[in-house]
């Protein structure tokens, strides 16, 4: 993907915005999606019955009313220690799934403390960021099999998790590491639908930074069983891995051809088999440069470009992506950390964590616009 391409804007013929409007403008493709709540963190997830779930702090919460209101409440986790910060209590930052057949998995990062030496440019001793599971067979109702799978300082929560044809969740976990202290990236993989884990090897791109290496990746099946990984990193581009093995084991590792700001994408196989990628460009739409800051954050100036963010369709698993669309656009503005809940086969619900941004939009109004 070319950075024409990622910078270019398509809208509708009938629909155009000045280069940058004083306040959000949202495509004409997307309309707003009304509900109490804003900005999920967590994914929603569909129940038998049609209502919606997901988690909130150390609840899950139901809807059934289309995501209107969200009424009802049900703790996870009230055993020892759930009044205790640090105590692998859930607190809503993580990833929530739904197996094939109807388990729910929660993967959850503990309450982080990151204390940073900005003269060794290292995490320093007292940091902490536990990475848990936990998970209920009846729908939310009951919670089992609570237990820590990595133990450190995960300096972000998981972007998604997985499930492979073969029955495997996949969740990665990014973490930090000293001399020098950067981000690394491991992955973990059950077998039995939550109960137990295992880790797979560390993927390690270098840098020197508390926003540099390899972190917050995003992934997805291929069609021929590959499993690829998408990487921030602050170099310009997604970084790109590749498992043969379900997603334990990572041994291709290289720069992918799609250009992006310091910021991660959330990478989804939609209902239709197409894939899709919410991302931030490099740049702002028209133009080729940005601000860019290093210092503690990194040892490389990065464009930390976020006024918009973007969707683009794949028909033939990422080798060819369709013209970015703009999603929503605000200078001074974060609008990043996106994710797409389809809630029905073609009808996208797109929320991003910063900004706030909560739209619906349609697949079909979208394939059209090759590259």
């Amino acid at each position: 993907m070319q950075r024409t391409l990622i910078c270019s804007l398509i809208l509708l013929a009938a629909a155009s915005a000045p280069a940058f409007a004083a306040e959000r403008w949202i495509n004409p493709l997307f309309k707003p999606l009304e509900m109490e709540r804003r900005g999920f963190t967590t994914p929603i997830l569909k129940l038998d019955n049609g209502g919606l779930i997901t988690v909130d702090g150390n609840a899950v919460i139901i809807s059934r009313d289309n995501g209107r209101t969200w009424p009802e409440r049900r703790t996870i986790y009230a055993g020892p220690g759930a009044d205790k910060p640090g105590a692998g209590i859930p607190s809503g930052a993580g990833q929530f799934f739904r197996t094939a057949d109807g388990v729910l998995v929660l993967v959850y990062r503990d309450a982080r403390v990151l204390n940073w030496d900005k003269d060794k440019g290292e995490a320093m001793e007292g940091s902490r960021g536990d990475v848990w599971s936990i998970r209920s067979l009846d729908g939310g109702k009951t919670w089992i099999d609570r237990h820590k799978i990595f133990e450190g300082i995960c300096g972000h929560p998981p972007i998604n998790l997985i499930q492979t044809r073969n029955g495997n969740l996949v969740v990665p976990v990014q973490y930090y590491v000293n001399n020098p202290g950067r981000n690394v990236i491991k992955t973990y993989v059950s077998a039995d639908r939550g109960k137990s884990w295992r880790s797979g090897n560390t993927i390690d791109l270098g840098g020197h930074g508390h926003h540099d290496g390899a972190f917050e990746p995003t992934m997805v099946e291929l069609r021929d069983g590959r499993v690829w990984m998408l990487i921030r990193t602050n170099w310009d581009h997604f970084w790109e891995a590749f498992s043969e093995d379900s997603g334990l084991t990572w041994r291709t590792i290289r720069p992918s051809r799609i250009e992006a700001s310091t910021s991660p994408g959330y990478l989804v196989r939609l209902a239709s088999g197409r894939l899709a990628l919410l991302f931030n460009a490099l740049y702002p739409e028209g133009q080729n440069t940005f601000e860019r800051r290093a210092g503690q954050y990194s040892n490389v100036p990065a464009s930390w470009h976020r006024e918009e963010v973007s969707i683009t369709l794949s028909e033939d698993d990422g080798q060819t992506w369709s013209r970015p669309v703009i999603i929503a656009r605000e200078k001074g503005t974060w609008l990043s950390y996106a994710y797409l809940f389809e809630r029905e086969p073609g009808l996208f619900w797109i929320f991003t964590g910063q900004g706030k941004v909560q739209v619906i939009g349609l697949e079909k109004d979208l394939v059209w616009w090759k590259q």
